[in-house]
């Protein structure tokens, strides 16, 4: 299975691309950070997402696109709004595509990387590096929020088609891969073996390409 994950926003948009047959075999098909029109007026940002995202749809040909669902927390009510205006584009990106959807709660896609539904970004980070096997932790916290919203859909994927036992021995992962990791940001050496592995960071606006 091809899975989009977006981990969505107007200031910076995660996404990741992962391939996998097993939840041991998850692969980054490639995954970057997209910065729409930043400055420019909101519809004009909205656009550019929209047509960024159609892109990678048509470039890539996910069989599911997964993305996070909107947490409203009273002190950050504007995120969520931004957040909403960003996962408006984004489902129409799908919708106009017939790309079905997942949706998943913070807490959830937490709990399906590492066991706990209330890990700080810096355990996921970890997380996501361990389960794809990257030299360093990915840069900037989008691209790993994506990563991991993505092989949060692959998990709930692989769990809907397996039995019991296969869904047992998912469930036993949970959390296994959270030990520290290096805790220094990616060097242009760990870029070069990030790029091998299919791994680009797009942090400018524009084409992700």
């Amino acid at each position: 299975m091809r899975i989009l994950g977006i981990d969505p926003g107007l200031g910076i948009t995660g996404y990741a691309v992962i391939e996998a047959a097993a939840w041991h075999e998850a692969r980054i098909v490639e995954a970057g950070a997209l910065r729409p029109g930043r400055g420019e007026a909101l519809p004009v940002r909205l656009r550019r997402l929209h047509e960024e995202v159609a892109g990678l749809v048509a470039e890539f040909t996910p069989s599911r696109l997964v993305v996070e669902q909107v947490f409203v927390h009273r002190r950050h009510v504007r995120s969520a709004l931004q957040m909403g205006h960003a996962r408006g584009v984004i489902l129409l990106a799908a919708a106009s595509r017939d790309l079905p959807v997942d949706e998943y709660s913070p807490a959830e896609i937490k709990k399906a990387l590492t066991g706990n539904g209330q890990a700080s970004k810096r355990q996921m980070q970890i997380a996501v590096t361990r389960q794809c096997s990257l030299s360093s932790l990915p840069e900037p916290a989008d691209v790993a929020d994506a990563i991991a919203i993505a092989l949060c859909g692959v998990r709930r994927r692989l769990e809907a088609s397996s039995g019991p036992e296969a869904m047992l021995a998912l469930a036993g992962t949970s959390g296994s891969r959270s030990a520290s990791a290096r805790r220094s940001a990616p060097t242009a050496d760990d870029l070069v073996t990030l790029a091998r592995r299919g791994v680009r960071i797009s942090e400018t606006g524009g084409s992700p390409r």
